[in-house]
C-alpha cells in the first residue's frame, strides 16, 4: 500500500492528508454462501457475505483456522465475525496443516478433517482512515498536483466449476469394507480402486455427489454427498480415510447409510437417483435381507460388488450363502458385480461407472413412498358430526405424514361428500408435504345426507387424470349406510386401475365396504366401532399401499 503524505501550512495551522491507492482489498466482492476459501486467489480480501448463510447448510471445516474447502461466509458465521444478515468479511490465506477441529458456534457445526493443503481465517475488516484533519478546513490540491487515480482492478476470483457429468446426476454413496478380514493392504488397494471410479464418474454440483462410509464393527461415515464437489478435492478426500478394522458388518453400515445419508439436511438432492456401491472383501460378518429391504424402499439402488469371493473351502464360514441376492436392488445381474482380486480392479472402473450412471437400469429409484397418488374421498354427512370429523382428517394426515410428498415424488388429494361432492384439493395444488397435510387438517364440515356411490364416481372422474396401474388409490372413509349403489361405481374405478380401500366407522355396512374394496377384498377393507379407533389402521394402510405399489411395478 502506498501512502502520498502532504504537509500543509494553513493559517499557521498543520493539516497531515493521507491518500490511499491501490487497495483492491477493501472494495467488497459479492459471494454467496457456499464459495470456499479456495475459491478466492489474492489474500486478504474482502468479500461480501449475503444475508441469510446460517439457513444454508454449508459446509466447515476447522475452528478459527478453517480448511481451504470451507465455506467463506460459514466459517465467518461460525468465527463470530459475521452475523445472519451478511457483510464483509477479510479473508486470510494460510498453509494447509493437519487436524483441523471441531466445534459448535454461532448455530454452525463445524466439521473435523485430518489435512488439508491449504486454510484461512477470517476477519471484521477494518477501513485505515482516509483523512487525518484537525478542525480547521483545507485547501484542494489544483487539478495538475492532484494525483491521477489508479483503476481499481475487479479482485481474481476463481470460477468455481459448475460441471460435473450432466448424464450422471446421481447421489451416491460408497460403502467401503473396513473390516480385519481385508487388512491394510488390500484396504489401499481399495481406496485406490474408489479413487479411479470417483475420477471416472467426474462430480460436480450438476453432476454426481459422492459421500463414503465405511463398515466395520460400527458403521462410520467419513464424508457427505456434498462436502467434495470438486474432483480434486474427492480424491484427496478419498486417500485420507484411515483403515479402522473389526468386522465386517456391512448389514449394519447399509442400515445406516438407508436410514440418514441421503436426507436432505445431509445433502441428498431432491429427485435425483439414490445409489448405494457396496464394496466387500469376502463375505459379511452379519445379516443384510432387512438392511437392503429398507434401501429398497427407501429408493436406494444398492450394487454390491464382492471382490475375492469365498472360495468353496470357506463357505461353510459363510454365515447366508446367499447374501448378494439379498443385499442387491433386484437380483437380475445388474446390481451384482464379481471381482476375483484387489489386484486386477483397474478394467473393472468403466463398466462399473456405466452401470452407475444407467437410469434405465436403476429400478429401485421409484417406490410406493415417492411415486404414489392418494385421494382421499370424506364423508361430511351429518351422523359423523365436527369432532369426529377432525378425527378422521388426523387419521389421514397421519397416512400422508408416510410418504414423501412433492412435485416429484408421492401426491394427494382429498375430496368431502354428503349428496354432493366438493373437491377440496387436487393431487396436483400442493408441492410439500407440510402444505398438503395442512389443507387436509383445514377442510372445513360439510354436514348433510350420504352418497359414496356418486362421490366414488366423482372422484375417479375429477381426481385421478392419468391412469398409472398400481400408482393411484383411493381411500374411502365413511360411517353409514350409502343411499346409492356403490357397487357400479366402484367396478368403475377398479377397471381404472385405482385401487380402493374402505374405511368404516360405526354404523357403515360391512357389505357395502366389502363391495367397495379391491381385491383381495380381506387386506383392503377395515372397520373399527369408534372414531378414536382409527390411527390404529394406519400403519395396514401404509404397507398395504406399499404391497399393491411393489406388485403392480
Amino acid at each position: 500500500m502506498t501512502q502520498l503524505y502532504q504537509l500543509l501550512s494553513l493559517t499557521g495551522l498543520f493539516v497531515l492528508i493521507s491518500s490511499t491507492f491501490g487497495e483492491e482489498s477493501n472494495v467488497p466482492y459479492p459471494v454467496t454462501c457456499v464459495t470456499r476459501g479456495a475459491d478466492l486467489v489474492e489474500d486478504g480480501l474482502v468479500v461480501l457475505c449475503p444475508p441469510g448463510c446460517t439457513q444454508w447448510r454449508v459446509s466447515v471445516f476447522g475452528t478459527v483456522i478453517y480448511a481451504a474447502v470451507s465455506s467463506v461466509c460459514g466459517a465467518a458465521v461460525h468465527r463470530g465475525v459475521l452475523g445472519p444478515s451478511g457483510g464483509p468479511v477479510r479473508v486470510h490465506k494460510l498453509h494447509g496443516r493437519y487436524n483441523y477441529r471441531s466445534s459448535y458456534s454461532n448455530g454452525i457445526q463445524s466439521q473435523g478433517l485430518t489435512q488439508w493443503t491449504a486454510s484461512f481465517s477470517v476477519t471484521k475488516p477494518v477501513s485505515s482512515p482516509l483523512e487525518l484533519t484537525s478542525e480547521t478546513s483545507t485547501t484542494a490540491l489544483p487539478p495538475a498536483e492532484q494525483p491521477a487515480k489508479k483503476p481499481l482492478k475487479k479482485p481474481s476470483v476463481k470460477k468455481a466449476l459448475t460441471g460435473g457429468n450432466k448424464d450422471c446426476q446421481m447421489d451416491i454413496a460408497v460403502v467401503i469394507d473396513s473390516s480385519n478380514n481385508i487388512g491394510q493392504r488390500r484396504f489401499n488397494l481399495q481406496k485406490n480402486f474408489v479413487t479411479k471410479l470417483a475420477a471416472m464418474l467426474r462430480v460436480g454440483p450438476m453432476g454426481p455427489h459422492v459421500g463414503l462410509v465405511q463398515a466395520s464393527d460400527s458403521p462410520r461415515t467419513e464424508f457427505l454427498l456434498t462436502n467434495y464437489t470438486q474432483p480434486k478435492e474427492l480424491l484427496f478426500a478419498i486417500k485420507e480415510v484411515a483403515y479402522l478394522g473389526g468386522d465386517t458388518n456391512t448389514g449394519k453400515a447399509i442400515m445406516h447409510t438407508a436410514e440418514s445419508f441421503f436426507t436432505q439436511e445431509n445433502g441428498g438432492r431432491r429427485g435425483h437417483p439414490r445409489v448405494m456401491m457396496v464394496l466387500i472383501d469376502g463375505w459379511p460378518s452379519d445379516d443384510l435381507e432387512q438392511a437392503a429391504m429398507l434401501a429398497r424402499e427407501s429408493g436406494i439402488n444398492v450394487f454390491l460388488v464382492s471382490v475375492a469371493k469365498p472360495a468353496p473351502e470357506e463357505l461353510s464360514m459363510v454365515r447366508d450363502k446367499e447374501f448378494m441376492k439379498k443385499a442387491v436392488c433386484k437380483d437380475n445381474g445388474f446390481f451384482s458385480y464379481l471381482i476375483s482380486s484387489w489386484f486386477s480392479t483397474t478394467k473393472h472402473v468403466k463398466p462399473l461407472t456405466q452401470r452407475i450412471c444407467s437410469l434405465d437400469g436403476l429400478l429401485c429409484s421409484k417406490t410406493c413412498y415417492n411415486s404414489v397418488n392418494i385421494g382421499f374421498l370424506i364423508d361430511g354427512s351429518s351422523s359423523v358430526g365436527d369432532g369426529n370429523f377432525r378425527l378422521v382428517l388426523d387419521f389421514l394426515a397421519g397416512i400422508a405424514r408416510s410418504f414423501d410428498i412433492s412435485d416429484v415424488g408421492a401426491r394427494i388429494g382429498a375430496v368431502q361428500f354428503t349428496y354432493d361432492q366438493r373437491m377440496e384439493f387436487g393431487l396436483y395444488d400442493h408441492h410439500t408435504k407440510d402444505d398438503a397435510i395442512n389443507a387436509l387438517r383445514s377442510i372445513p364440515y360439510m354436514s348433510g345426507g350420504t352418497a359414496t356411490g356418486a362421490a366414488i364416481t366423482y372422484a375417479t372422474q375429477n381426481l385421478f387424470r392419468r391412469a398409472g396401474p398400481g400408482r393411484n388409490f383411493l381411500i374411502v372413509v365413511t360411517d353409514g349406510q350409502s343411499y346409492d349403489d356403490v357397487t357400479r361405481p366402484a367396478m368403475a374405478a377398479h377397471k381404472q386401475s385405482i385401487t380402493i380401500f374402505s374405511v368404516g366407522v360405526a354404523w357403515a355396512p360391512q357389505d357395502d365396504l366389502r363391495l367397495m374394496s379391491s381385491e383381495p377384498k380381506e387386506s383392503h377393507t377395515f372397520f373399527t366401532r369408534e372414531f378414536t379407533g382409527l390411527g390404529e389402521f394406519i400403519p395396514q394402510l401404509v404397507r398395504g399401499i406399499c404391497r399393491d405399489f411393489t406388485e403392480n411395478n
